[in-house]
């Protein structure tokens, strides 16, 4: 699903999600838009929940785009387009992940590289080392724990966006949430790091 956008960057941002969809369905080029405006935030929360490479990252992306595409025609536009994506998105890497680790693939991550991807800004030697003490801890995190905790501190989703992008109520996020901040709080003090406050 490699897209062409014949429309100008600002052309894009001129509409809404709900505008691109309408418009997507009628012609395929504004679709294009809607995987620009989403590409790089859901590629770094590929990274966040997964220990993927750059390749494996843009091939669920990839994957992901292809199932939203093929059900854009369903999706309901009074619903969150944001949240729905996510939801994909979260499904497709989790999915692929796990398939990953039971075929016994290799998963050491070069995590230089790795927060390239997380960051937007270039860090210091002891922000890097920092975060990969960091993302060491969030990966020995249940799945279900893990994505809550990436989706609130690291994507700034609120809790009810969480519930619609896991599906799950949003008590059971609350329950998720504290936790996951109380196992990596745990975790963080063996390893002397502070994360939350």
């Amino acid at each position: 699903l490699y897209l062409k956008v014949n429309l100008k960057k600002n052309e894009c941002i001129a509409y809404t999600d709900r505008e691109l969809i309408e418009k997507s369905i009628q012609d395929t080029s504004f679709f294009a838009c809607l995987y620009e405006r989403y590409e790089a935030k859901l590629l770094r929360y590929i990274h966040h929940i997964s220990q993927v490479n750059e390749e494996e990252a843009l091939d669920i992306l990839q994957d992901s785009f292809i199932k939203i595409w093929k059900n854009l025609h369903d999706f309901n536009v009074d619903l969150s387009f944001n949240s729905w994506v996510y939801r994909i998105v979260h499904h497709q890497t989790i999915s692929e992940w796990r398939k990953s680790v039971s075929f016994g693939k290799n998963k050491t991550v070069d995590y230089e590289l790795h927060l390239k991807y997380v960051q937007n800004e270039d860090l210091s030697y002891e922000e890097i080392e920092t975060e990969k003490k960091v993302m060491n801890i969030i990966n020995q995190l249940p799945d279900h724990y893990k994505a809550v905790l990436v989706l609130k501190y690291f994507e700034d989703k609120n809790y009810i966006e969480i519930s619609d992008i896991l599906k799950i109520p949003e008590g059971t996020v609350a329950t998720y949430l504290n936790r996951a901040k109380k196992m990596f709080s745990e975790l963080a003090q063996k390893q002397h790091i502070s994360f939350f406050e």
